[in-house]
C-alpha cells in the first residue's frame, strides 16, 4: 500500500483487497452515488454477472479497513464527481502492468492473478468471520466458485488447528519455570542453615577412575 504511487492507487487497492471488488470492471463502475455512508454499505455494479437473473448488482459492506480510503478519496474529490476512480477510464488501459511495477518497488514477487488473489485473500478472511452464504452474496459469486477458485489455506488456520500460539508459550513458560525451580532447588541443597553456601567435596565423585 505504502508504495502505492497516489490516492486513486491506494483507492484501487483498498476496493479489490479489502472489498473484494473485481478490477477493472467492479472498481472502475464504483460512483459516489452507490455509496450509503449513513447505513455503511455500496452497491456494487457486476458486468461480470449481470446476464444472471437478479446478479448485475449486489450490496456490499464498508468494511472497517475500506472505509478509511474512501472518505479519504471522497473528501479530496472535486465536487460533482461521478466515478470513485476517475483515472484509467479508457477500456485499453491496463492496469496490471501498473499493478506489476507498484508492487516490483515494493520489493515483491508479482503473484498469478494479481487481482483475482487480492479477492481471493479477502474471501477467505470473511470466510473465518461469516457464514459463506453471506460472504458469496457480498463477494458475488457462488459457494462452488469459492470454495473451487477463491478460498485458500493460510498459515493461520494450520496455527489455529494445532494450537501452536498456545503451545509454544505454554512451553517458554513452563520451561522458565522448571528452570527457575530447578536452580532455586539447587541453591537451596548447596545452602547451610546460617544461609551460607555449603563448600562442596568432589573428591569423592572420582572414586575408581583411573587417569589414562
Amino acid at each position: 500500500m505504502v508504495t502505492c504511487p497516489d490516492l486513486q492507487w491506494r483507492t484501487i487497492f483498498a476496493l479489490c483487497r479489502y472489498g473484494g471488488l473485481r478490477c477493472p470492471s467492479e472498481v472502475l463502475g464504483l460512483r459516489w452515488s452507490d455509496i450509503d455512508w449513513y447505513r455503511a454499505r455500496m452497491v456494487v455494479h457486476s458486468p461480470k454477472t449481470e446476464h444472471h437473473q437478479g446478479k448485475d448488482r449486489r450490496i456490499v459492506p464498508l468494511y472497517p479497513e475500506l472505509l478509511p480510503y474512501l472518505q479519504e478519496a471522497f473528501e479530496l474529490a472535486p465536487p460533482g464527481t461521478e466515478f470513485v476512480i476517475t483515472r484509467y477510464r479508457k477500456k485499453n488501459t491496463n492496469l496490471r502492468t501498473a499493478f506489476e511495477r507498484i508492487i516490483l518497488k515494493a520489493q515483491l514477487k508479482p503473484w498469478p492473478k494479481l487481482f483475482q488473489n487480492l479477492r481471493s485473500s479477502r474471501e477467505t478472511e470473511l470466510t473465518q468471520k461469516f457464514p459463506l452464504h453471506v460472504v458469496c452474496a457480498w463477494m458475488g459469486n457462488s459457494q462452488l466458485v469459492a470454495t473451487k477458485h477463491y478460498l485458500q489455506i493460510t498459515e493461520e488456520h494450520f496455527q489455529i488447528a494445532t494450537g501452536r500460539d498456545d503451545t509454544v508459550q505454554n512451553v517458554r513458560q513452563h520451561g522458565i519455570a522448571v528452570g527457575c525451580d530447578m536452580a532455586q532447588a539447587e541453591k537451596d541443597e548447596n545452602t547451610d542453615s546460617d544461609g551460607r553456601i555449603a563448600q562442596q567435596d568432589y573428591s569423592g565423585r572420582y572414586e575408581g577412575v583411573e587417569h589414562a
